[in-house]
């Protein structure tokens, strides 16, 4: 009597739809801010900025709306909140949560692969988990997430600026501020009052203005020199 053969199929626990590489060659944009311009004459309002000067950087981003999942069988699980742009190929572009508070987060199933990146299709609405196999999963209709720019943390963008806070008498209250991205950095605030009737001309870091004009609603200003002037 002959033994039936058994042929046993080991399926891979996570559903492979193709091979993916993650890459990690984004370089995030650098924007140079000198707002107003040396010479120019500018009226602001109590809070807001009078001059802001230095460099902001941020780096492409997606903001997933609601938790979703990719996988025939749930294998990776992206909850919502905003993913950081760190590389891209010719098809694609490759995605890691943000490491903040408004960052998303993923987890897997108990079968999956560890997760290595989020790919996101340049053509086609795609979006995809690659494990760190290589191997991927992916969806394509109804996606909840739209294409961003974030601030980025890790880089050093930084902005310091002077704020009109309003005028008592011949005083005027001037805010000192500083950011590094769109964070504040509280330690190096401060706040100064300057007396307009022993000068028009004001300076705080480097900075001066000529106060042509201000009253408790608005200020008028000529920009001699900004905080990095020479």
């Amino acid at each position: 009597m002959l033994r039936a053969l058994k042929t046993i199929v080991i399926l891979s626990p996570l559903f492979v739809a193709a091979c993916a590489s993650p890459k990690y060659n984004y370089v995030p944009s650098t924007t140079e801010i000198s707002i107003p311009e040396i010479g120019s004459t500018t009226t602001v309002g109590v809070g807001d900025s009078m001059l802001r000067q230095g460099k902001y950087v941020e780096r492409d981003a997606i903001k997933i709306l609601q938790t979703m999942t990719v996988g025939a069988f749930g294998q990776y699980t992206f909850s919502s909140g905003y993913y950081t742009k760190v590389g891209n190929d010719q098809a694609s572009d490759f995605f890691l949560p943000e490491n903040s508070a408004e960052g998303g987060h993923v987890t897997r199933s108990a079968l999956a692969d560890p997760f290595e990146a989020i790919q996101i299709m340049k053509e086609g609405n795609t979006i995809c988990g690659v494990s760190v196999l290589g191997g991927k999963v992916c969806e394509s209709d109804n996606l909840p997430f739209t294409k961003t720019t974030r601030p980025s943390l890790e880089a050093d963008g930084f902005q310091q600026t002077l704020i009109y806070s309003g005028k008592i008498g011949d005083k005027i209250n001037v805010g000192y501020r500083e950011f590094t991205n769109s964070h504040a950095r509280p330690a190096f605030n401060n706040d100064v009052e300057y007396d307009l009737s022993d000068s028009n001309v004001i300076g705080y870091k480097g900075a001066e203005l000529e106060i042509i004009d201000a009253t408790n609603r608005d200020i008028t200003f000529k920009l001699i020199r900004n905080f990095n002037t020479p």
